[in-house]
């Protein structure tokens, strides 16, 4: 495929941002497309629950050889890194010490003023980056809950939240208006990352330049108008709502963010800060996104279209980023404080002796309150509060402490990242760049060699972070990284 043909854009997308836009800003947003030569800007967040950004500044110039990594300037925990890095295929990745994510993605989370101690709901979560920013900023305080409705991309949230050894998450696999039954009124915050038709993703997504069409911006606007609703029920009041799409359709952006206000007139558009080159959303668009009535029959934008001017909109000619909205909204009312239930699935006493045992023996300063241990199958769980699960369609609940097995206890791969070198009584430590391809062998599934004095469980690290388990005989440490995990070459 030529270059030319790589970067076309959508005949009737190119027609209407020209007609939105006028020709000259037109011009500016088609060249943008131009570049880089790869159609994206590469960018990763550091993992601010395992390490300080100039603690990974420091280890990225010894292990990379990069020391001039550019900030992000929307969130502080982002950098911006050349083709040359490769941070994808690198044993701090294994360790969680950054998410790779796009940059104009970091800023819903960075936005929503989300705190320690809250319970917070991030509604369409996978894959990940938006759930494991705003567990950073929890610090593994409070209540997270990750959804996604999608079973597949379900489980590589989990995987995500696992690696980056989050503590107070649990991660669903529901539809928005199931969680809506259970969690009526409950939450602090709420992000709605929405799935959307894209626009704002064509340098990266070639899919999405590809399937554009005015009937599914259509088919989106709708799907978002659901959510939304959900949404808006299971927020407390006094609780805000953070909306984000990577699409410039107003019928997904402004006209979303204008029916909801029409349905729901105890909801208000808290203004966010035009700043780092974002610009304010443009009311305007939300009167010609042509939607006509909404779903419960009222008519859209009437009255309320002015309030979309509080939103902004990263475009890709003005921010070094792709295209993204983003828009927050306050629940009228006090938020009221609210307790988890009690009812939870407790582990057997058999299972807890066993963790006890292990946890006596190869862990320290790791507080497991024996009241939020619950079992699922062989498993067991650590929650991060008293909550009811029953009903709950659950992938990942906490962390996952390890199984029991014929009497045995086997600790998990999730322990083993959610924990830090101090909390082990034994470790290996690979120091990078000079122990680089022990660390690659076993990131392969590899046997290590180990000191024939060393027995038993033991946490292979890399510059301190752990990697994942071992279990040391006769001078050699044989592999326990997931099968499921391990890499190919």
């Amino acid at each position: 495929m030529s270059e030319e043909e790589k970067f076309s854009l959508p005949g009737g997308f190119a027609t209407r941002m020209r007609s939105l836009l006028g020709e000259s800003e037109y011009a500016e947003l088609e060249a943008s497309y131009d570049r880089d030569s790869e159609g994206s800007i590469k960018a990763l967040r550091v993992n601010t629950l395992k390490l300080t950004p100039e603690k990974f500044r420091e280890l990225s110039s010894k292990a990379f050889g990069i020391s001039d990594l550019e900030p992000v300037p929307w969130e502080s925990t982002g950098l911006y890194y050349s083709d040359s890095m490769r941070p994808g295929r690198h044993p701090y990745h294994a360790a969680g010490l950054y998410y790779i994510q796009e940059p104009s993605a970091m800023a819903a989370a960075a936005l929503s003023g989300v705190k320690r101690g809250e319970r917070v709901l991030d509604l369409c979560a996978a894959p990940g980056g938006k759930t494991t920013q705003l567990a950073a900023m929890m610090q593994g305080e409070g209540l997270l809950l990750a959804n996604e409705i999608n079973t597949q991309r379900a489980k590589i949230l989990s995987e995500n939240v696992e690696r980056c050894g989050v503590r107070n998450a649990i991660v669903t696999n529901m539809d928005s208006g199931a969680l809506r039954d259970r969690f009526t009124s409950w939450f602090d915050r709420i992000l709605v990352d929405a799935p959307c038709s894209g626009e704002g993703m064509f340098r990266k997504e070639e899919a999405a330049r590809t399937g554009w069409s005015m009937d599914n911006i259509r088919l989106c606007a709708a799907r978002q108008d659901e959510i939304m609703d959900n949404a808006a029920a299971m927020l407390s009041e006094g609780g805000t709502l953070v909306y984000s799409t990577c699409t410039f359709a107003p019928e997904e952006d402004e006209g979303t963010v204008c029916r909801f206000l029409e349905r729901h007139p105890d909801f208000s558009v808290i203004a966010l800060p035009a700043e780092h080159g974002f610009e304010h959303g443009r009311p305007e668009w939300a009167a010609v996104s042509g939607m006509g009535e909404d779903s419960s029959g009222r008519k859209e934008n009437s009255g309320r279209s002015e309030e979309t001017a509080g939103a902004v909109r990263l475009w890709p000619h003005r921010v070094r980023g792709e295209g993204h909205f983003i828009a927050m909204l306050r629940k009228d009312g006090e938020n009221a404080v609210k307790t988890c239930t009690d009812r939870v699935r407790a582990a057997d006493r058999s299972s807890l002796a066993c963790w006890k045992e292990f946890a006596q023996e190869e862990i320290t300063g790791f507080d497991a309150p024996e009241e939020r241990i619950v079992k699922f199958g062989d498993e067991l769980y650590l929650l991060p509060a008293m909550i009811d699960l029953t009903g709950l369609k659950v992938m990942r609940a906490g962390i996952d402490l390890g199984s029991v097995r014929k009497g045995r206890f086997e600790p998990a791969h999730a322990l083993a990242l959610a924990l830090k070198k101090e909390n082990f009584r034994q470790s290996i430590n690979l120091s990078l760049p000079s122990d680089l391809q022990d660390a690659l062998n076993y990131l392969k599934g590899m046997t290590l060699p180990a000191d024939p004095g060393v027995k038993g469980w033991t946490v292979l690290m890399t510059d301190g972070f752990p990697i994942g388990w071992t279990k040391a005989a006769g001078g050699v440490l044989k592999n326990h990284y997931p099968k499921g995990l391990r890499w190919l070459s």
